[in-house]
């Protein structure tokens, strides 16, 4: 039988993927356009459940929020697909919290709260300068990056004019992208106020050595100035499913299930042969996957081999969540009484840690609204970068679901809770349309929840381990996306990466986008802003001549 010939073949059933799709159907509909997605479901790094009994919260095992001040693609985006979507689909939004004054900090065996960073400093359990005491985490890196970059953390400035300013500053000599952030941070500020930004922060890979001229104007818009943070009524993953089935309404097809070995390009047009022995001949190929994917392909895929030096530009940096219930939200009882005599509880936002559960996030009800009573959910444990290895014997390998053909770990030994015993196989309705998962798909390990469990316990002063009804988790350095998000190698001019990568082989029409290769790494703005330049290109294909095909210039010099 011959093989099927289709026009257009994009990998990858993420944002920017379904993005690329959606807007491709719009100017070519006459064409046969078919997103491929490994996976059993739409939405990449984008994964919103249902807890079981609890209704009124959506989990978010994967992105879960937006820069409403700064991200102005996905803030578009939103905007337009609500001008398509029936009355009932609409995606809606609410403000989300994070560092309420009253939160919890319990570090090196110190109970604190948030406030205390600013109010009493000498509570705070780290050997700092004088000029670092008195400050929370934030404003010790914002002050350094200062430092760094005079006048870049001007809030007036835009993201593009501190990008600007990043490309072009120096430091003892060498342009900003040639150091590490880390190796900057130390020039600056102390050991210990690294360590208390470090610990505080509640992240172990935002500070670490990626390259600091792509650090510090990031770091500016996520943490440094005035965020505005936006959470999804209806989970984040429904930007994706509405993606994928206006796509689908226009006459484009998504099949899911459909993983890439490998591909080639022979006589003006790509081979791609998938997992399920099936062959497709495409006119054009999308590659719309982080680094790690594109690595799991590369060996048996001659141009990609020839791109090597661009995808290996970027570092994947692991990341899990992990998301327990309970009977009522225990936290509450860990707030204090103010100097008015008021009892302020524990309620919204979230506490840090330098115990491995890191973060942990007292979920809202869908419209942002804190939970008061009844049934509620923490985001219990959301954990990156290095510190993760702590639980490396307590979780699956992160290779062994990708190489059994499945789209993510079954669990030997699942956590098992009051209420997963009630599910019957049909728990928590989907988000929105079909092609979405369900809580109880995602079970997490016993042992894990124990232990998360048991430093919940110790962080919040209990005298006791709140019962956990249901676990469930996600750990995002599984195969075959390699971490939760990516971040640019120091040396790398990623300006330049990011948009050669977009068309990489000028002669040949393949095109490759994703958050890893942007300047909004870890965010779906990211993918956006790739899919847009990559877009670009691939509507105006003669502009593709004039780029360079010298790989090894967008390298270290």
């Amino acid at each position: 039988m011959a093989n099927e010939q289709i026009d257009i073949a994009i990998i990858g059933g993420g944002v920017s993927g379904v993005y690329s799709a959606w807007k491709l159907k719009k100017q070519f509909p006459d064409q046969k356009i078919v997103v491929f997605e490994g996976s059993d479901h739409i939405g990449g790094r984008l994964l919103s459940v249902k807890p079981p009994e609890i209704p009124y919260m959506t989990a978010e095992l994967g992105g879960m929020r937006i820069l409403e001040n700064t991200q102005k693609l996905i803030v578009d985006l939103i905007e337009t697909l609500n001008t398509e979507l029936p009355a009932a689909e609409k995606i809606t939004l609410y403000d989300f919290p994070v560092d309420e004054p009253q939160n919890l900090a319990y570090l090196r065996g110190e109970y604190l709260r948030l406030v205390d960073f600013a109010t009493r400093p000498d509570k705070v359990p780290y050997n700092m300068s004088f000029l670092e005491e008195g400050n929370g985490p934030g404003t010790i890196i914002v002050n350094a990056i200062e430092q760094i970059v005079p006048g870049i953390t001007n809030p007036d400035l835009t993201e593009d004019e501190r990008r600007e300013m990043a490309k072009v500053a120096s430091f003892d000599g060498l342009p900003l992208y040639h150091w590490g952030f880390w190796n900057l941070l130390y020039r600056v500020i102390s050991s210990e106020g690294y360590q208390f930004a470090m610990d505080a922060g509640g992240y172990d890979s935002t500070l670490v050595n990626w390259n600091a001229c792509d650090a510090i104007p990031w770091y500016l818009s996520d943490f440094g100035i005035s965020p505005k943070y936006k959470g999804f009524t209806n989970g984040f993953q429904q930007v994706p499913i509405a993606l994928a089935e206006l796509f689908e309404k226009d006459g484009g097809d998504v099949r899911l299930e459909h993983r890439l070995l490998n591909f080639d390009y022979t006589d003006g047009q790509f081979t791609l042969n998938f997992a399920n022995d099936q062959t497709i001949i495409a006119g054009k190929l999308i590659l719309a996957m982080p680094r790690r994917a594109l690595d799991l392909i590369m060996p048996d895929s001659p141009e990609l081999k020839r791109i090597q030096p661009l995808i290996s530009s970027v570092t994947p940096r692991p990341l899990f969540k992990l998301f327990t219930t309970y009977a009522n939200p225990w936290w509450r009882i860990a707030g204090y009484t103010n100097a008015e005599g008021k009892f302020v509880p524990v309620q919204s936002g979230r506490s840090v840690t330098d115990l491995p559960v890191r973060q942990t996030y007292y979920w809202p009800n869908s419209d942002g609204t804190p939970a008061v009573n009844g049934r509620a959910m923490l985001l219990a444990s959301y954990d990156d970068g290095n510190n993760i290895g702590f639980w490396d014997g307590l979780r699956p390998q992160r290779s062994a679901a990708w190489r059994a053909g499945l789209s993510h770990a079954k669990i030997a030994d699942p956590f098992i809770g009051d209420d997963d015993q009630k599910i019957d196989g049909k728990n928590a309705a989907p988000v929105q349309g079909q092609l979405n998962q369900t809580w109880d798909e995602y079970q997490a390990p016993r042992r894990m929840v124990a232990e998360i469990a048991r430093q919940l316990q110790q962080m919040h002063g209990l005298d006791y381990t709140p019962l956990v009804k249901s676990a469930a988790f996600r750990d995002w350095g599984e195969d075959p996306y390699g971490g939760g998000w990516n971040s640019w190698n120091i040396g790398i001019r990623s300006w330049e990466v990011r948009d050669k990568i977009t068309n990489p082989i000028a002669e040949i029409p393949l095109y490759i986008c994703g958050e890893a290769y942007s300047d909004a790494q870890g965010w779906v703005e990211g993918a956006l802003q790739t899919a847009e330049i990559m877009l670009g290109k691939f509507l105006a294909p003669s502009a593709n001549a004039k780029q360079t095909n010298n790989v090894s210039q967008l390298q270290p010099s």
